[in-house]
């Protein structure tokens, strides 16, 4: 009986080695699938939406505003980098992790159009970005974006 209940603990202790190791193998597929998602998208400064799901969803998390789709998303990312500011996004961190990542930037240019009812000032600025992506068939499904809007209006002034 002793040897009976020795042999059904190391069974499931390599069942639970193996299953972690098995899981972990597939977070680091899905995990690396995303980074090359992540990293296509960076590199062509928001210009490449082939890695956005048909149904993708972009949220500015302090006023609840969504863009949907592909297009909703490109108008979006054209009217903050190059109508209301010509700016970059630069990247201080990049975390991916399974299905999901999180970028931290700064959007770094100049105050060239209208944002905010404020406008264009030519004030050269850096606002605080943090973006959150949940990926779905290896395609951006959600983006939730944090937006450091009193960083940006302390610079406007």
């Amino acid at each position: 009986m002793k040897n009976q209940i020795q042999l059904t603990i190391i069974a499931f202790l390599i069942a639970t080695f193996t299953l972690q190791f098995n899981t972990a193998a597939q977070s680091s597929g899905s995990s690396e699938k995303t980074r090359e998602a992540m990293t296509r998208y960076l590199e062509s400064k928001h210009a490449d939406l082939s890695m956005m799901a048909e149904d993708v969803v972009f949220t500015n998390m302090a006023t609840g505003e969504e863009h949907k789709g592909p297009e909703e998303v490109l108008k979006m990312l054209n009217y903050v980098y190059h109508t209301a500011f010509d700016a970059d996004a630069e990247m201080r961190n990049l975390i991916v992790e399974n299905d999901k990542a999180v970028l931290e930037a700064d959007i770094v240019g100049k105050h060239i159009g209208e944002f905010a009812d404020i406008p264009a000032t030519g004030k050269n600025v850096r606002i605080p970005l943090c973006v959150v992506y949940d990926f779905e068939n290896d395609k951006i499904k959600r983006a939730r974006i944090y937006f450091e809007v009193p960083a940006l209006m302390k610079q406007l002034k």
